[in-house]
Protein backbone atom coordinates (compact mmCIF):
# COMPACT_ATOMS: atom_id res chain seq x y z
CA UNK A 1 0.00 0.00 0.00
CA UNK A 2 1.25 3.36 -0.91
CA UNK A 3 0.36 6.73 1.02
CA UNK A 4 1.39 9.86 0.32
CA UNK A 5 1.83 12.23 3.77
CA UNK A 6 4.76 15.19 5.41
CA UNK A 7 12.89 17.35 15.42
CA UNK A 8 15.14 18.32 16.64
CA UNK A 9 16.73 20.60 14.46
CA UNK A 10 20.79 21.86 16.53
CA UNK A 11 21.63 24.53 13.95
CA UNK A 12 25.72 24.60 14.58
CA UNK A 13 28.67 25.08 12.50
CA UNK A 14 29.02 21.85 10.68
CA UNK A 15 32.41 21.52 12.17
CA UNK A 16 32.15 22.73 15.86
CA UNK A 17 31.49 19.77 17.97
CA UNK A 18 29.60 21.94 20.59
CA UNK A 19 25.59 22.24 20.68
CA UNK A 20 23.76 25.34 20.19
CA UNK A 21 20.24 25.65 21.01
CA UNK A 22 18.89 29.02 19.19
CA UNK A 23 15.76 29.85 20.16
CA UNK A 24 14.54 26.74 21.85
CA UNK A 25 15.49 24.29 18.89
CA UNK A 26 17.97 22.17 18.85
CA UNK A 27 19.56 20.61 15.55
CA UNK A 28 21.55 17.68 13.98
CA UNK A 29 24.03 17.08 16.00
CA UNK A 30 21.45 16.50 19.20
CA UNK A 31 20.44 12.97 16.90
CA UNK A 32 22.66 11.44 14.43
CA UNK A 33 21.09 8.91 13.15
CA UNK A 34 22.03 6.53 10.92
CA UNK A 35 20.41 5.82 7.95
CA UNK A 36 20.22 1.75 6.88
CA UNK A 37 21.18 0.62 3.43
CA UNK A 38 20.85 -2.73 2.41
CA UNK A 39 23.19 -5.72 3.01
CA UNK A 40 23.32 -8.54 0.50
CA UNK A 41 21.65 -11.64 1.92
CA UNK A 42 20.79 -15.29 0.39
CA UNK A 43 17.13 -15.75 -1.45
CA UNK A 44 15.39 -17.87 1.42
CA UNK A 45 16.08 -15.81 4.07
CA UNK A 46 15.10 -17.06 7.27
CA UNK A 47 12.57 -13.81 8.38
CA UNK A 48 10.28 -15.33 5.16
CA UNK A 49 9.53 -14.33 1.48
CA UNK A 50 7.01 -10.59 1.49
CA UNK A 51 4.59 -9.95 -0.90
CA UNK A 52 3.31 -6.55 -1.85
CA UNK A 53 -0.58 -6.34 -0.60
CA UNK A 54 -1.57 -2.68 -1.45
CA UNK A 55 -0.14 0.98 -1.82
CA UNK A 56 -2.42 4.14 -1.21
CA UNK A 57 -1.39 7.79 -1.77
CA UNK A 58 -3.59 9.99 -0.19
CA UNK A 59 -2.70 13.68 -1.57
CA UNK A 60 -3.48 16.98 -0.13
CA UNK A 61 -6.40 17.84 -2.10
CA UNK A 62 -7.85 14.60 -0.86
CA UNK A 63 -6.83 14.09 2.38
CA UNK A 64 -8.51 16.89 4.05
CA UNK A 65 -12.10 15.97 2.30
CA UNK A 66 -14.63 15.52 5.22
CA UNK A 67 -16.24 11.89 5.55
CA UNK A 68 -19.44 13.77 5.38
CA UNK A 69 -19.14 14.65 1.59
CA UNK A 70 -20.58 13.04 -1.43
CA UNK A 71 -16.65 11.82 -2.46
CA UNK A 72 -16.44 8.22 -0.64
CA UNK A 73 -12.73 8.71 1.00
CA UNK A 74 -12.61 5.54 1.72
CA UNK A 75 -12.46 4.15 -1.17
CA UNK A 76 -9.55 5.59 -2.39
CA UNK A 77 -6.80 3.39 -2.86
CA UNK A 78 -3.80 2.63 -5.49
CA UNK A 79 -6.42 3.08 -8.70
CA UNK A 80 -6.66 7.00 -7.21
CA UNK A 81 -3.90 9.72 -8.35
CA UNK A 82 -1.05 8.20 -8.82
CA UNK A 83 1.00 10.96 -10.25
CA UNK A 84 4.14 11.64 -7.95
CA UNK A 85 3.34 15.73 -8.96
CA UNK A 86 0.53 15.75 -6.55
CA UNK A 87 3.10 14.98 -3.69
CA UNK A 88 4.15 18.34 -1.87
CA UNK A 89 6.70 18.52 1.30
CA UNK A 90 3.69 18.90 3.13
CA UNK A 91 2.51 15.06 1.85
CA UNK A 92 5.25 13.35 3.77
CA UNK A 93 5.16 10.95 5.87
CA UNK A 94 6.66 11.45 9.62
CA UNK A 95 5.67 8.38 11.77
CA UNK A 96 3.40 5.25 11.23
CA UNK A 97 1.58 3.76 13.72
CA UNK A 98 -0.97 0.39 14.31
CA UNK A 99 -3.10 0.07 17.04
CA UNK A 100 -3.46 -2.81 19.49
CA UNK A 101 -5.26 -5.15 17.29
CA UNK A 102 -3.93 -3.85 14.21
CA UNK A 103 -7.34 -3.09 12.83
CA UNK A 104 -6.01 0.22 12.43
CA UNK A 105 -3.12 1.68 11.00
CA UNK A 106 -2.54 5.62 11.62
CA UNK A 107 0.02 7.78 9.64
CA UNK A 108 0.90 11.75 10.11
CA UNK A 109 2.61 13.61 7.74
CA UNK A 110 4.40 17.42 7.94
CA UNK A 111 1.15 19.02 6.70
CA UNK A 112 -0.08 18.08 10.44
CA UNK A 113 -2.86 15.87 8.83
CA UNK A 114 -3.73 12.27 10.49
CA UNK A 115 -4.84 9.19 8.49
CA UNK A 116 -6.42 6.66 9.44
CA UNK A 117 -6.72 3.20 7.74
CA UNK A 118 -8.92 0.34 8.68
CA UNK A 119 -8.50 -3.44 7.74
CA UNK A 120 -10.52 -4.92 5.11
CA UNK A 121 -12.73 -7.67 6.37
CA UNK A 122 -11.70 -11.11 5.13
CA UNK A 123 -14.28 -12.72 3.48
CA UNK A 124 -14.44 -16.21 1.93
CA UNK A 125 -14.89 -14.92 -1.30
CA UNK A 126 -12.13 -12.45 -1.11
CA UNK A 127 -9.17 -14.40 0.61
CA UNK A 128 -6.52 -12.58 -1.54
CA UNK A 129 -7.60 -9.36 0.11
CA UNK A 130 -6.25 -10.12 3.91
CA UNK A 131 -4.23 -7.48 4.92
CA UNK A 132 -5.60 -4.81 2.82
CA UNK A 133 -6.34 -1.30 4.31
CA UNK A 134 -8.37 1.60 2.84
CA UNK A 135 -8.62 5.01 4.71
CA UNK A 136 -10.82 5.31 7.28
CA UNK A 137 -10.64 8.87 8.67
CA UNK A 138 -8.51 11.92 7.84
CA UNK A 139 -8.40 14.92 9.75
CA UNK A 140 -6.04 17.67 10.33
CA UNK A 141 -4.49 17.25 14.11
CA UNK A 142 -2.30 20.56 14.40
CA UNK A 143 -1.71 23.85 12.75
CA UNK A 144 1.26 26.05 12.05
CA UNK A 145 1.67 28.55 15.16
CA UNK A 146 4.16 31.13 15.53
CA UNK A 147 5.62 32.30 19.54
CA UNK A 148 6.04 35.50 19.96
CA UNK A 149 7.38 35.70 22.60
CA UNK A 150 10.43 33.92 21.32
CA UNK A 151 9.87 34.80 17.36
CA UNK A 152 9.70 30.71 16.62
CA UNK A 153 7.49 28.75 13.99
CA UNK A 154 5.96 25.79 15.16
CA UNK A 155 5.58 23.44 12.58
CA UNK A 156 2.58 21.75 12.13
CA UNK A 157 4.41 18.36 11.35
CA UNK A 158 3.07 15.08 13.11
CA UNK A 159 6.08 13.73 14.88
CA UNK A 160 4.54 10.70 16.85
CA UNK A 161 1.44 9.53 17.28
CA UNK A 162 0.52 6.98 19.88
CA UNK A 163 -3.05 4.69 20.27
CA UNK A 164 -4.69 3.89 23.43
CA UNK A 165 -6.34 0.29 23.92
CA UNK A 166 -9.64 0.38 22.81
CA UNK A 167 -12.82 0.40 25.47
CA UNK A 168 -15.28 0.80 23.86
CA UNK A 169 -16.70 1.67 20.27
CA UNK A 170 -14.48 4.49 20.07
CA UNK A 171 -10.66 4.79 19.29
CA UNK A 172 -8.51 7.10 20.84
CA UNK A 173 -5.22 8.15 20.09
CA UNK A 174 -2.14 11.05 21.16
CA UNK A 175 -0.63 12.77 17.89
CA UNK A 176 2.62 15.52 18.79
CA UNK A 177 3.62 18.19 16.63
CA UNK A 178 7.03 20.02 18.49
CA UNK A 179 5.17 21.41 21.32
CA UNK A 180 1.75 19.99 21.71
CA UNK A 181 -0.06 17.09 22.35
CA UNK A 182 -3.29 16.18 21.72
CA UNK A 183 -5.60 13.04 22.69
CA UNK A 184 -8.33 12.45 19.85
CA UNK A 185 -11.20 10.29 19.87
CA UNK A 186 -12.62 8.63 16.71
CA UNK A 187 -15.77 7.41 16.55
CA UNK A 188 -18.61 6.02 14.43
CA UNK A 189 -21.79 7.60 13.72
CA UNK A 190 -24.71 5.62 11.28
CA UNK A 191 -27.41 7.13 12.85
CA UNK A 192 -29.47 10.78 13.28
CA UNK A 193 -31.72 12.20 15.65
CA UNK A 194 -34.82 13.19 14.51
CA UNK A 195 -37.99 14.91 15.98
CA UNK A 196 -36.89 17.35 18.09
CA UNK A 197 -39.79 19.58 19.76
CA UNK A 198 -38.03 23.23 19.80
CA UNK A 199 -36.15 22.80 16.43
CA UNK A 200 -37.97 22.43 12.97
CA UNK A 201 -35.88 19.42 10.33
CA UNK A 202 -33.72 22.14 9.30
CA UNK A 203 -32.21 22.63 12.95
CA UNK A 204 -33.65 26.05 13.41
CA UNK A 205 -35.32 27.15 16.86
CA UNK A 206 -39.24 27.01 16.95
CA UNK A 207 -41.67 29.49 18.45
CA UNK A 208 -42.54 28.01 21.57
CA UNK A 209 -45.87 29.32 21.85
CA UNK A 210 -46.16 27.57 18.30
CA UNK A 211 -45.66 24.36 19.81
CA UNK A 212 -49.45 22.16 21.08
CA UNK A 213 -47.81 18.73 20.74
CA UNK A 214 -44.82 17.10 22.28
CA UNK A 215 -43.16 14.09 19.77
CA UNK A 216 -40.35 11.81 20.87
CA UNK A 217 -37.40 12.25 18.97
CA UNK A 218 -36.34 9.36 17.15
CA UNK A 219 -33.13 7.59 15.67
CA UNK A 220 -32.88 7.15 12.13
CA UNK A 221 -30.59 5.03 10.22
CA UNK A 222 -28.17 7.46 8.05
CA UNK A 223 -24.90 6.57 6.31
CA UNK A 224 -21.82 5.80 8.20
CA UNK A 225 -19.45 9.02 8.92
CA UNK A 226 -16.66 8.95 11.24
CA UNK A 227 -15.46 11.47 13.49
CA UNK A 228 -12.72 12.83 15.06
CA UNK A 229 -12.99 15.17 17.83
CA UNK A 230 -9.91 16.41 20.17
CA UNK A 231 -10.84 15.35 23.98
CA UNK A 232 -8.07 16.90 25.37
CA UNK A 233 -5.09 19.55 24.38
CA UNK A 234 -1.92 18.91 25.94
CA UNK A 235 0.44 22.13 25.70
CA UNK A 236 3.02 24.85 27.03
CA UNK A 237 5.12 22.26 28.88
CA UNK A 238 8.30 21.75 26.31
CA UNK A 239 10.33 24.34 25.99
CA UNK A 240 12.69 21.82 23.16
CA UNK A 241 10.81 20.04 20.59
CA UNK A 242 9.07 16.84 21.22
CA UNK A 243 10.91 13.80 19.57
CA UNK A 244 8.72 11.18 21.89
CA UNK A 245 5.66 10.10 23.25
CA UNK A 246 4.70 7.39 25.23
CA UNK A 247 1.57 5.46 27.35
CA UNK A 248 2.35 4.07 30.36
CA UNK A 249 0.85 0.79 31.14
CA UNK A 250 -1.67 1.53 33.52
CA UNK A 251 -3.43 3.84 31.27
CA UNK A 252 -4.11 6.54 33.08
CA UNK A 253 -0.91 8.89 32.25
CA UNK A 254 1.77 8.72 29.69
CA UNK A 255 4.78 10.62 29.09
CA UNK A 256 6.29 13.05 26.70
CA UNK A 257 10.27 14.08 25.55
CA UNK A 258 11.74 16.68 24.14
CA UNK A 259 15.44 17.17 23.78
CA UNK A 260 16.53 17.91 27.43
CA UNK A 261 13.34 16.81 29.49
CA UNK A 262 10.39 14.33 30.27
CA UNK A 263 7.59 15.18 31.51
CA UNK A 264 4.91 13.10 33.19
CA UNK A 265 1.31 13.40 32.31
CA UNK A 266 -2.49 12.45 33.45
CA UNK A 267 -4.55 11.91 30.72
CA UNK A 268 -7.63 13.71 32.65
CA UNK A 269 -4.98 16.93 33.40
CA UNK A 270 -4.48 19.10 30.77
CA UNK A 271 -2.87 22.50 32.89
CA UNK A 272 0.18 20.87 34.48
CA UNK A 273 3.01 17.76 34.27
CA UNK A 274 5.11 16.45 36.35
CA UNK A 275 9.11 17.04 34.93
CA UNK A 276 10.41 13.56 35.95
CA UNK A 277 14.00 13.87 33.81
CA UNK A 278 15.75 16.95 33.55
CA UNK A 279 19.30 16.98 31.98
CA UNK A 280 19.65 20.85 31.31
CA UNK A 281 22.83 22.49 32.92
CA UNK A 282 23.07 25.24 34.80
CA UNK A 283 25.77 26.51 31.77
CA UNK A 284 24.34 25.74 28.04
CA UNK A 285 27.62 26.14 27.29
CA UNK A 286 28.33 22.76 29.02
CA UNK A 287 25.63 21.00 27.44
CA UNK A 288 27.29 17.47 26.11
CA UNK A 289 24.13 15.51 25.40
CA UNK A 290 20.45 15.51 24.67
CA UNK A 291 17.64 13.46 24.30
CA UNK A 292 16.65 11.53 21.92
CA UNK A 293 13.77 8.88 22.93
CA UNK A 294 12.10 7.73 25.26
CA UNK A 295 10.00 4.50 26.30
CA UNK A 296 7.86 3.20 28.98
CA UNK A 297 8.39 -0.49 29.80
CA UNK A 298 5.28 -2.86 28.51
CA UNK A 299 4.32 -3.97 31.69
CA UNK A 300 5.86 -2.00 34.84
CA UNK A 301 4.30 1.53 35.00
CA UNK A 302 7.40 2.80 36.82
CA UNK A 303 9.95 2.07 34.82
CA UNK A 304 11.04 3.80 31.31
CA UNK A 305 14.24 4.23 29.30
CA UNK A 306 15.59 6.86 27.04
CA UNK A 307 18.31 7.22 25.49
CA UNK A 308 21.13 9.92 23.89
CA UNK A 309 22.48 11.73 21.19
CA UNK A 310 26.18 9.82 23.00
CA UNK A 311 24.76 6.65 22.15
CA UNK A 312 23.99 5.80 25.59
CA UNK A 313 20.61 4.63 27.50
CA UNK A 314 19.33 5.02 31.15
CA UNK A 315 16.96 2.91 32.43
CA UNK A 316 15.04 4.93 35.50
CA UNK A 317 12.36 3.72 38.18
CA UNK A 318 10.02 6.66 39.44
CA UNK A 319 9.60 4.90 42.70
CA UNK A 320 12.83 5.58 43.46
CA UNK A 321 12.29 9.28 43.80
CA UNK A 322 10.39 11.95 42.25
CA UNK A 323 12.68 13.63 40.00
CA UNK A 324 14.63 10.95 37.84
CA UNK A 325 17.91 12.58 37.66
CA UNK A 326 19.86 9.29 38.88
CA UNK A 327 18.99 6.27 36.60
CA UNK A 328 18.98 2.32 37.83
CA UNK A 329 20.75 1.27 34.83
CA UNK A 330 23.06 2.69 32.63
CA UNK A 331 23.58 0.70 29.22
CA UNK A 332 26.48 1.72 27.07
CA UNK A 333 28.73 0.01 24.69
CA UNK A 334 32.79 0.97 25.28
CA UNK A 335 34.31 2.06 21.59
CA UNK A 336 36.43 0.20 19.66
CA UNK A 337 39.72 2.72 19.68
CA UNK A 338 40.28 1.25 16.33
CA UNK A 339 37.16 2.29 14.57
CA UNK A 340 37.55 6.35 16.23
CA UNK A 341 37.03 9.02 13.93
CA UNK A 342 35.80 12.10 13.51
CA UNK A 343 31.91 10.89 13.13
CA UNK A 344 32.39 8.31 15.86
CA UNK A 345 29.85 10.82 17.89
CA UNK A 346 27.72 11.48 15.50
CA UNK A 347 27.09 7.98 13.95
CA UNK A 348 26.63 6.88 17.63
CA UNK A 349 23.45 8.45 18.73
CA UNK A 350 20.50 6.68 19.17
CA UNK A 351 17.59 7.71 17.04
CA UNK A 352 15.67 5.50 18.48
CA UNK A 353 14.46 2.98 21.23
CA UNK A 354 11.87 0.19 21.51
CA UNK A 355 11.02 -2.62 24.63
CA UNK A 356 10.49 -5.76 23.08
CA UNK A 357 6.55 -6.74 24.05
CA UNK A 358 8.14 -9.18 26.65
CA UNK A 359 9.88 -6.35 28.09
CA UNK A 360 12.78 -8.56 28.84
CA UNK A 361 15.01 -6.50 26.09
CA UNK A 362 15.76 -2.77 24.31
CA UNK A 363 16.48 -2.50 20.82
CA UNK A 364 18.33 0.71 19.85
CA UNK A 365 19.05 1.94 16.75
CA UNK A 366 22.23 4.17 15.92
CA UNK A 367 23.63 5.52 12.21
CA UNK A 368 25.33 2.14 11.45
CA UNK A 369 23.56 -0.52 13.19
CA UNK A 370 20.88 -2.23 15.57
CA UNK A 371 21.19 -3.38 18.51
CA UNK A 372 19.47 -5.77 21.53
CA UNK A 373 20.55 -5.37 24.95
CA UNK A 374 19.27 -7.90 27.87
CA UNK A 375 17.93 -5.43 30.95
CA UNK A 376 20.06 -7.90 33.09
CA UNK A 377 23.32 -6.99 31.31
CA UNK A 378 24.56 -3.46 30.56
CA UNK A 379 28.33 -3.67 29.65
CA UNK A 380 27.43 -4.15 25.90
CA UNK A 381 24.65 -5.51 23.51
CA UNK A 382 23.46 -9.35 23.24
CA UNK A 383 23.37 -8.61 19.77
CA UNK A 384 24.71 -6.33 17.11
CA UNK A 385 23.32 -6.28 13.52
CA UNK A 386 25.08 -4.00 10.92
CA UNK A 387 22.44 -2.44 8.79
CA UNK A 388 24.87 -0.69 5.88
CA UNK A 389 28.26 -1.03 7.32
CA UNK A 390 29.59 -0.41 3.37
CA UNK A 391 29.02 3.68 4.20
CA UNK A 392 31.93 3.61 6.63
CA UNK A 393 33.90 4.85 3.71
CA UNK A 394 31.05 7.61 2.32
CA UNK A 395 30.21 8.65 6.17
CA UNK A 396 32.26 12.16 4.68
CA UNK A 397 29.82 13.04 2.21
CA UNK A 398 26.97 11.56 4.03
CA UNK A 399 28.02 14.21 6.58
CA UNK A 400 28.27 17.01 3.77
CA UNK A 401 24.86 16.43 2.50
CA UNK A 402 23.15 16.26 5.77
CA UNK A 403 22.12 12.42 6.02
CA UNK A 404 24.50 11.29 8.56
CA UNK A 405 21.84 12.55 10.57
CA UNK A 406 18.92 11.07 9.06
CA UNK A 407 16.87 9.68 12.53
CA UNK A 408 16.17 5.67 11.50
CA UNK A 409 13.28 4.29 13.73
CA UNK A 410 13.48 0.48 14.18
CA UNK A 411 10.36 -1.87 15.29
CA UNK A 412 9.87 -5.44 16.72
CA UNK A 413 7.68 -8.12 15.12
CA UNK A 414 4.96 -9.74 17.60
CA UNK A 415 6.69 -12.50 19.11
CA UNK A 416 10.08 -10.10 19.39
CA UNK A 417 11.91 -12.83 17.11
CA UNK A 418 12.18 -10.33 13.89
CA UNK A 419 13.64 -6.47 13.90
CA UNK A 420 12.92 -4.11 11.20
CA UNK A 421 14.59 -1.18 10.38
CA UNK A 422 15.20 0.85 7.32
CA UNK A 423 17.70 2.19 4.75
CA UNK A 424 18.61 4.54 1.35
CA UNK A 425 17.47 3.79 -1.92
CA UNK A 426 13.85 3.06 -0.41
CA UNK A 427 15.73 -0.36 1.20
CA UNK A 428 14.35 -1.65 4.64
CA UNK A 429 16.30 -4.65 6.41
CA UNK A 430 15.02 -7.26 8.58
CA UNK A 431 16.69 -9.85 10.89
CA UNK A 432 16.21 -13.05 12.53
CA UNK A 433 17.30 -13.10 16.08
CA UNK A 434 16.83 -17.07 16.15
CA UNK A 435 17.80 -17.90 12.43
CA UNK A 436 20.31 -14.54 12.44
CA UNK A 437 19.72 -14.41 8.78
CA UNK A 438 18.90 -10.88 7.31
CA UNK A 439 17.23 -9.52 4.29
CA UNK A 440 17.29 -6.61 2.29
CA UNK A 441 13.58 -5.49 0.53
CA UNK A 442 13.47 -2.16 -1.57
CA UNK A 443 10.01 -0.54 -1.13
CA UNK A 444 9.15 1.01 -5.07
CA UNK A 445 6.26 0.51 -7.03
CA UNK A 446 8.37 0.51 -10.02
CA UNK A 447 9.60 -2.50 -8.95
CA UNK A 448 6.62 -4.61 -7.15
CA UNK A 449 3.14 -5.85 -8.66
CA UNK A 450 0.14 -6.43 -6.46
CA UNK A 451 0.32 -9.71 -4.88
CA UNK A 452 3.96 -10.17 -6.72
CA UNK A 453 6.76 -11.68 -4.03
CA UNK A 454 9.65 -8.88 -3.30
CA UNK A 455 13.02 -9.82 -4.33
CA UNK A 456 16.08 -9.80 -1.92
CA UNK A 457 18.44 -6.73 -2.70
CA UNK A 458 22.11 -6.35 -2.28
CA UNK A 459 24.67 -4.32 -2.26
CA UNK A 460 28.09 -4.62 -3.73
CA UNK A 461 31.11 -2.48 -2.62
CA UNK A 462 33.69 -2.15 -5.36
CA UNK A 463 34.89 -5.03 -7.87
CA UNK A 464 32.61 -6.55 -10.62
CA UNK A 465 28.62 -6.39 -9.64
CA UNK A 466 26.10 -9.18 -10.45
CA UNK A 467 22.98 -8.74 -12.63
CA UNK A 468 21.00 -8.35 -9.50
CA UNK A 469 23.07 -6.49 -7.75
CA UNK A 470 23.28 -2.57 -6.67
CA UNK A 471 26.44 -0.50 -6.81
CA UNK A 472 27.24 1.37 -3.55
CA UNK A 473 27.72 4.36 -5.28
CA UNK A 474 24.28 4.21 -6.91
CA UNK A 475 22.02 4.59 -4.28
CA UNK A 476 20.24 7.11 -3.65
CA UNK A 477 20.35 9.21 -0.76
CA UNK A 478 17.12 11.32 -1.24
CA UNK A 479 15.00 7.58 -1.14
CA UNK A 480 15.02 6.77 2.37
CA UNK A 481 12.69 4.50 4.71
CA UNK A 482 12.68 6.29 8.06
CA UNK A 483 9.02 5.04 9.68
CA UNK A 484 8.10 1.45 9.45
CA UNK A 485 5.39 -0.47 11.74
CA UNK A 486 4.63 -3.75 12.15
CA UNK A 487 1.31 -5.95 13.03
CA UNK A 488 0.95 -6.61 16.70
CA UNK A 489 0.01 -10.05 15.72
CA UNK A 490 0.67 -10.78 12.24
CA UNK A 491 3.50 -10.73 9.15
CA UNK A 492 1.52 -7.08 8.22
CA UNK A 493 4.28 -4.29 7.93
CA UNK A 494 3.85 -0.82 6.77
CA UNK A 495 6.53 0.62 5.31
CA UNK A 496 6.58 4.68 4.80
CA UNK A 497 9.06 5.52 1.76
CA UNK A 498 8.46 9.63 1.29
CA UNK A 499 5.10 10.38 0.41
CA UNK A 500 4.12 6.55 -0.07
CA UNK A 501 2.63 4.36 2.05
CA UNK A 502 3.43 0.53 1.07
CA UNK A 503 1.87 -2.48 3.16
CA UNK A 504 3.48 -5.74 2.47
CA UNK A 505 2.65 -9.41 4.09
CA UNK A 506 4.53 -12.83 4.15
CA UNK A 507 3.89 -14.81 1.53
CA UNK A 508 0.99 -17.52 2.60
CA UNK A 509 1.11 -20.78 0.61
Amino acid sequence: MLLSLPALHLQTSKHHPLFQLPHGRLGPWCSPTGSPAPLSCETGCGVGSWILVCWLLVPTQVSLLSMEEDIDTRKINNSFLRDHSYATEADIISTVEFNHTGELLATGDKGGRVVIFQREQESKNQVHRRGEYNVYSTFQSHEPEFDYLKSLEIEEKINKIRWLPQQNAAYFLLSTNDKTVKLWKVSERDKRPEGYNLKDEEGRLRDPATITTLRVPVLRPMDLMVEATPRRVFANAHTYHINSISVNSDYETYMSADDLRINLWNFEITNQSFNIVDIKPANMEELTEVITAAEFHPHHCNTFVYSSSKGTIRLCDMRASALCDRHTKFFEEPEDPSNRSFFSEIISSISDVKFSHSGRYIMTRDYLTVKVWDLNMENRPIETYQVHDYLRSKLCSLYENDCIFDKFECVWNGSDSVIMTGSYNNFFRMFDRNTKRDVTLEASRENSKPRAILKPRKVCVGGKRRKDEISVDSLDFSKKILHTAWHPSENIIAVAATNNLYIFQDKVN
